[in-house]
């Protein structure tokens, strides 16, 4: 049909408005019918979004993958019938009229907020507000890294973020846009949304920031258009567009739910359906005579030539990307293929070997760095970065070259004390392609990130969260530094790794599973006290990839099993030790990633853990615990906060110690 509709030379070409009402029409007519969702936004900016797809956006709907595409961003998530009737007005494919009617449905496409990998097209998930901003920043950012790495011919393009009054009131977005201005993404643009209103009603109830003036105090290019006049809008992004050092934002000033008689321009039509009576009046007050979800032939041809009317740029990106060597081609979309992925097993391969050559007492960051500087070398699309937290991270090597305003060359990020940003800016990198993002801070504020990590692992995006710091072990900055429920609240996330490395072996093992876990992000979790090695005989293979394993397995039938992660697997092998003095055979488990131990067979599991009564030792609370110890097992470790001191001093004031752990052991052998 898509063809039949762009070869017919009999259809003249469509009004603006026209385009734009079919934009309205679709997203009253959706939501009205799901009984759920929010009209006003889209109705409000299709003017916009019309100019920004027939006049500016570089893309090719039949081939929504390419890679040199523009992106746009809808961070205004809950807006999604824009997005939704976008890609079904210019032929993208599995976005038809039925996927649109299906809006809010079980299996549908068509999502209440936009999902990543339901539809080509929706190129990142949005809803949390800001976030989209955040991952736009992100995108802005790789597309200046590839460029500089394969020039103009192969990548150049622009990243647009339709963002509202929600997006920038979250804090995230005070984050991103300083990290932006700051790093002189010229290719950015924001289309602000700026309609006054808020669920609660007018934004004056909340908010008085002007923020124009706040992006400009960023370094940011600004403009405020009438958002209902086309050619303003489309003044503002070509001027936009001509800005080079400086990411820009257009303030477009908009009627949210433009068209409907009596509710334009009020609360009502931000999360609710118009209703009937008012759907009726919006499409005598637009123009608009046709049944639901029916756009005219003259209407949808016009938006599938806006489809294809970027199909010479695509084709002659061909040709010069078949140029490219082919590994390079296939890095612009998926840095770690193949070959890559082999060179990443050799060099950890390579590097364990050094670990147990040299048996050296090492803090897993510093372990971590280690590894780092062996991969570099094999992985080209591995962008690192931290926190402000660099050299207590580890995350930096002598291999890396600093990213700065406006040069590109370099493979790490200083993102600053922007923890939220940066872990939505490395979403960002990821979605775009050709990146492998690595970033760290310390583990207790993954709190500060865990909206973007939850978005990681929604979508199943390889993200590596380099977290220090990860227990009391930290010691003298307290408890306010010292994480105790972060594990368990990150375990409880769903397709999110949490790693906790015993040793630096261990650590090796967790940045190859990390890398190559294409479809999940990973958190490792490690410690800033140095760790003795506990793997000294090469294996042949990756103990930590089945999630946990046995390090310790006594002659005879066990008594007892000690299961420990990061920092505490030691205390439990010197705890195993203190009990053979006394006769007790006890194992001991070392459980780097539950995650992956609960994804093997129950007969894996079953001859790891053992029958035997159980001690669970970790520097954190009990909470999940069970599930590995049973009702009968023990456990040692955090009951409430930390406290400021040495690291020696808190494990012991703490009670996390060998003894503690052989004393549990004794009380369970005792009872069994």
């Amino acid at each position: 049909m898509a063809e039949a509709l762009m070869q017919d030379q009999a259809l003249p070409a469509a009004a603006h408005k026209d385009m734009a009402n079919a934009i309205r029409a679709l997203a009253m007519d959706a939501v009205q019918k799901a009984d759920s969702g929010h009209p006003g936004m889209p109705m409000g900016m299709a003017d916009v979004a019309t100019v920004l797809f027939t006049r500016f956006l570089k893309f090719d709907a039949a081939h929504p993958e390419w890679p040199d595409r523009d992106r746009f961003v809808l961070s205004a998530g809950h807006g999604s019938m824009l997005l939704y009737a976008l890609l079904y007005l210019t032929g993208y494919p599995e976005m038809s009229i039925e996927e649109i009617k299906r809006f809010r449905q079980l299996h549908s496409r068509t999502a209440g907020h936009p999902e990543y990998g339901h539809a080509p097209g929706i190129e990142t998930t949005t809803g949390p507000l800001g976030q989209g901003l955040g991952n736009a920043v992100g995108m802005a950012l790789a597309e200046r890294l590839l460029n500089q790495r394969y020039g103009d011919d192969i990548v150049s393009h622009y990243t647009y973020c339709l963002a509202g009054d929600g997006c920038l009131m979250e804090g995230i977005s005070q984050e991103a846009i300083s990290l932006a201005g700051h790093l002189k993404l010229g290719r950015l643009i924001v289309l602000f949304d700026d309609n006054h209103i808020s669920i609660d009603g007018p934004t004056s109830l909340s908010t008085s920031d002007d923020q124009l003036e706040r992006f400009r105090a960023s370094h940011w290019h600004t403009a405020a258009v009438d958002g209902h006049d086309p050619e303003a809008v489309a003044l503002a992004i070509e001027n936009a567009r001509s800005v080079t050092d400086r990411p820009s934002i257009i303030a477009c000033r908009t009627v949210i739910g433009y068209g409907a008689p009596k509710k334009a321009g009020t609360a009502a039509t931000h999360g609710s359906p118009l209703g009937a009576e008012e759907i009726e009046g919006a499409r005598e007050r637009l123009g608009w005579s046709h049944e639901a979800f029916e756009v005219p032939k003259p209407i949808l041809a016009s938006w599938r030539v806006t489809g294809a009317r970027h199909r010479a740029k695509y084709e002659a990106w061909v040709k010069a990307a078949n140029r490219l060597d082919p590994a390079a081609r296939a890095h612009l979309t998926d840095p770690i293929d193949v070959g890559v992925g082999q060179g990443i097993v050799r060099a950890i391969e390579a590097i364990k070997a050094d670990f147990m050559a040299e048996g050296a007492k090492l803090a897993t960051r510093q372990s971590s760095q280690k590894v780092l500087e062996k991969l570099m070398p094999v992985v080209p699309g591995l962008i690192g970065g931290s926190a402000d937290l660099t050299g207590s991270n580890g995350t930096l090597t002598k291999l890396h070259q600093i990213v700065k305003p406006g040069d590109f060359a370099g493979n790490y990020i200083h993102y600053g004390v922007r923890e939220h940003a940066m872990a939505a800016a490395m979403n960002g990198l990821v979605l775009h392609g050709g990146i492998v993002p690595y970033g760290g801070t310390f583990l207790v504020f993954s709190d500060y990130c865990r909206p973007s990590i939850r978005l990681s692992a929604l979508m199943g995006q390889r993200v590596i969260y380099v977290m220090t710091h990860d227990s009391i072990g930290l010691g003298e900055d307290g408890p306010t530094h010292e994480p105790v429920e972060q594990l368990a609240a990150l375990r409880a996330m769903p397709n999110l790794n949490v790693m906790r490395p015993a040793d630096s072996v261990e650590c090796a093992e967790c940045w190859e599973l990390a890398l190559l876990a294409k479809g999940t992000p990973t958190i490792l979790a490690l410690t800033r006290q140095g760790l003795p090695l506990l793997r000294t005989a090469p294996s042949g293979e990756n103990l930590s990839a089945k999630g946990a394993y046995v390090l310790v397995e006594p002659e005879g039938r066990r008594d007892v099993t000690l299961i420990g992660t990061g920092s505490e697997v030691s205390v439990a092998v010197a705890a195993a030790k203190m009990l053979q003095g006394e006769g007790i055979k006890a194992a001991v488990v070392s459980m780097p990633c539950w995650e992956l131990f609960a994804a093997q067979d129950a007969s894996y599991r079953n001859s790891v853990l053992g029958t035997a009564p159980k001690v669970g030792v970790e520097a954190a609370v009990e909470f999940g615990w069970q599930q590995w110890l049973g009702p009968k097992g023990a456990f040692v470790g955090m009951r409430g906060f930390g406290a400021s001191a040495p690291a020696e001093a808190l494990y012991k004031h703490f009670g996390i110690t060998p003894e503690a752990v052989a004393a549990a052991a004794r009380d369970l052998v005792v009872k069994s």
